[in-house]
């Protein structure tokens, strides 16, 4: 299985592609595939049949997956694109930190 660098309901920022800069909270995880879904960027345009006798079909507007490593996570406290770093605790479990020099907070 492989890791991602980021968490549901996380934000990021995208580093790359057509929503290049925009800023979403994670909405779904896939470490299998080493892809994200990100509020209200990647949109794609999906044509919909009618399910049931009178539902009306169409076009519909989605998020597609990206790719995790096209996308930054956004520090909380100073708000800034950051790197992660890991700090481990004496009951052996880690805490998420904050690259930053002038941050340092955990998340």
């Amino acid at each position: 299985m492989n890791k991602v660098h980021v968490k549901k309901g996380d934000t990021v920022v995208i580093l790359s592609g057509k929503d290049k800069g925009k800023k979403g909270q994670v909405l779904e995880v896939s470490p299998r595939e080493g892809k994200i879904i990100v509020e209200g960027c990647n949109m794609i345009t999906k044509h919909v049949k009618p399910k049931k006798m009178g539902e009306a079909g169409g076009l519909i507007q989605a998020e597609a997956p990206l790719y995790a490593s096209k996308v930054m996570l956004v520090c909380p406290k100073c708000g800034k694109p950051t790197r992660l770093a890991h700090k481990i605790l004496n009951d052996g479990s880690k805490e998420r930190i904050c690259k930053n020099a002038d941050c340092k907070e955990t998340f």
